[in-house]
């Protein structure tokens, strides 16, 4: 992995990451990335898993996508948890695109609503070429071995935004991460 950043991130600052979403390596590079504390929230289908069943009954938010009663539970849960200094990383587009190779798709509301509710700035994201060595869980096109390329752009702040501006954070951070994708 090669990580590119545009302003270095402070280790005691609580952040909401958004990270295109096109390989489960894209987990591991969140992982890598996040200062401090984190969670993640993901679907709930993950429960499945028998691993990471374990970090989503304890540490993580589960979120059953065609429920609007679990996004707002999942979405009260999180932000006690950014309330107690702990990070979220979310892919906002809410799954990996059946397109290949992936195109960034339209983001849900949920984290920039959550960022300006909580002023807590939001970091984007943008996971450039993971898809070409391992798409999705690598069972349709294989995995290769090589470097992901991983572009953090600046924190974005969120304190001087009110929930109405919500919908433009959530295009300029879906531009910013595209901005920056390889699509071939």
């Amino acid at each position: 992995m090669k990580f590119e950043y545009e302003e270095a991130l402070s280790e005691n600052q609580t952040y909401i990451y958004c990270a295109n979403h096109t390989s489960n390596l894209d987990i591991i590079i969140l992982c890598i990335l996040a200062t401090g504390r984190f969670h993640f929230m993901g679907k709930t289908e993950l429960l499945d898993n028998p691993v990471l069943k374990i970090f989503f009954q304890t540490i993580d938010i589960p979120v059953n996508r065609e429920s609007k009663i679990s996004a707002f539970r999942a979405f009260k849960k999180a932000g006690e948890n950014l309330e107690k200094g702990m990070s979220l990383i979310i892919f906002p587009e809410g799954k990996i695109d059946d397109a290949y190779p992936p195109v960034l798709q339209p983001f849900k509301n949920g984290p920039f609503r959550l960022a300006i509710e909580h002023s807590i700035p939001i970091i984007p994201v943008s996971i450039t070429d993971a898809w070409k060595y391992m798409w999705d869980d690598g069972s349709k096109h294989g995995t290769k071995p090589g470097i992901c390329k991983i572009y953090v752009h600046k924190p974005m702040n969120t304190k001087d935004l009110n929930i109405d501006d919500s919908d433009l954070l959530k295009d300029r951070i879906f531009d910013l991460i595209n901005s920056k994708l390889i699509h071939k």
